[in-house]
């Protein structure tokens, strides 16, 4: 995703850092606590800043897109891939195009599909060259289609408009434009994080300037001032990780093992930008070591934008220029980069089923970045971090809002609810590790990474896993501390 709030927590983050910031992701992240803060009152007030922000961006992004939060046994489709052919108008901010969907049904008699597509306009909607009737009611696109068995297969191309309220960020004046949360607030789709699906992406863009976006770069064209650039995104993720990122960038590489890494800046010289990335390459042997499975793409991209953006999205994340400018004046301000990074396994390949186990996204980046941190800089690092989000916890539990990790829904967050995912969540973790010793705990953690790369999980999965590096029942420590079933 990516969120929501560890002062940094920012998966979701800029969802709410739109123009007026106002936020989508049904799960938002804001701003993370930066690694080991030198003024601890400054980064909490911001917090609070970016915590309110947060709330207001989660209930207009629920009303704007009406998220399906609820858990489901067997979603009516399961989407296989995704083929979408994008412009963006920078100046006007609008977005026009097509989505071309390939889907199998998972029940008997399917006779109608839905997407979730915000406020956009649907223009048409056909099947094999033949339209299809369809309505749009609360943020979904219904569309009728002729009957189909489980496991058959079709293919709907979908025309759409709009100008995005959510989802989306226009800078006109510095032409940028990138993608937050969620991603049906600028295309069609279905926003439920475990229906994974594969990508095509076409952008069509000024030709000055650069776009980067999911996965592989296969092509690029020049169409009279425009450009066209295409992107392959081969392993299937769930939709609300898909984005782009364009702008007048320029773009700096290096390779590490295999992965090229680009950065790209406007505002920094080449210097600056290497010194600002230059744990980048360390984090990908650090964070491959402890998962145990190799990063999933051939490129990582950071990109430092416009606003106020905190956003990971698959191989490549977005953040704000004033996290390059901590760096460069405090080189333990890499938080952020840690967090967005580690999400390219706990996140984005791990992903939780639905948002009620939004934790095992959010409190394993958050506490992984806590662990870069102890790598980087040391114990007492790691205990500065992990005292930061046993504080903020402890607050939550005092006010009498302390919740299961395990949420029954996750329709209406409150500002107590996302600190419990992301700060009680990595406070859980250290718990574990000093539980378990740091040997099986880390080891259980590369159980938990290479049995489910790639898929969906709850909570339960992630138990197994540590029990079974563990060698015996975590029963009582999870049922005290991640269900809240007492001692």
């Amino acid at each position: 995703m990516s969120v929501f709030f560890r002062v940094n927590s920012c998966d979701f983050v800029d969802l709410c850092y739109v123009p007026d910031k106002i936020d989508p992701r049904i799960n938002t992240n804001q701003t993370n606590k930066e690694c080991v803060r030198r003024a601890r009152t400054s980064i909490d007030q911001k917090r609070m800043r970016h915590l309110n922000s947060f709330l207001l961006c989660t209930f207009i992004v629920l009303a704007a897109t009406g998220t399906r939060s609820q858990v489901r046994d067997v979603l009516p489709i399961d989407v296989l891939h995704y083929d979408i052919n994008l412009e963006p108008d920078i100046t006007q901010k609008t977005v026009r195009g097509t989505a071309t969907i390939k889907f199998t049904s998972n029940v008997q008699g399917l006779n109608s599909v839905e997407f979730d597509c915000g406020d956009l306009l649907v223009d048409s909607v056909k099947q094999s060259g033949i339209p299809r009737d369809f309505v749009i009611a609360d943020h979904h696109l219904k569309v009728t289609v002729p009957t189909l068995n489980r496991g058959q297969s079709s293919e709907l191309a979908i025309a759409y408009h709009g100008a995005p309220k959510w989802g989306i960020r226009f800078f006109p004046d510095l032409s940028q434009v990138y993608t937050i949360f969620s991603t049906s607030q600028w295309t069609v789709c279905i926003d439920a994080p475990e229906d994974k699906a594969t990508l095509s992406l076409t952008l069509t863009v000024p030709e000055k300037l650069t776009a980067i976006a999911n996965g592989k770069l296969v092509s690029t064209t020049r169409v009279g001032n425009t450009q066209k650039s295409v992107w392959e995104q081969k392993a299937p993720i769930p939709t609300y990780i898909f984005g782009f990122s364009i702008g007048p960038f320029r773009t700096l590489s290096e390779a590490r093992r295999g992965v090229e890494f680009q950065y790209l800046i406007t505002s920094f010289s080449d210097q600056e930008a290497r010194k600002i990335f230059r744990d980048t390459p360390d984090m990908l042997d650090f964070f491959e070591s402890r998962a145990g499975v190799r990063y999933a793409d051939k490129t990582y991209s950071q990109v430092l934008a416009a606003g106020g953006v905190e956003q990971e999205m698959s191989s490549f994340t977005a953040m704000n220029e004033a996290y390059g400018k901590k760096l460069l004046a405090n080189e333990q301000e890499l938080w952020l980069g840690a967090h967005e990074f580690a999400h390219q396994w706990w996140g984005n390949m791990i992903t939780c089923r639905d948002w009620n186990h939004f934790w095992l996204n959010e409190g394993i980046a958050t506490f992984m970045a806590a662990a870069y941190i102890e790598h980087r800089f040391g114990r007492d690092a790691y205990l500065t971090e992990i005292e930061t989000y046993r504080s903020n916890y402890e607050k939550v539990r005092a006010a009498g809002k302390d919740k299961s990790l395990v949420f029954p829904d996750w329709l209406h967050p409150t500002r107590e609810d996302r600190t419990l995912v992301y700060d009680k969540g990595a406070y859980v973790m250290h718990l574990l590790r000093e539980e378990m010793g740091d040997r099986a705990f880390w080891n259980g953690l590369k159980i938990y990474t290479r049995r489910f790369f790639g898929k969906s999980v709850v909570t339960s999965d992630f138990k197994a896993a540590m029990e079974e590096a563990n060698g015996k029942s975590l029963d009582r420590f999870f049922s005290k501390w991640v269900y809240l079933n007492g001692d």
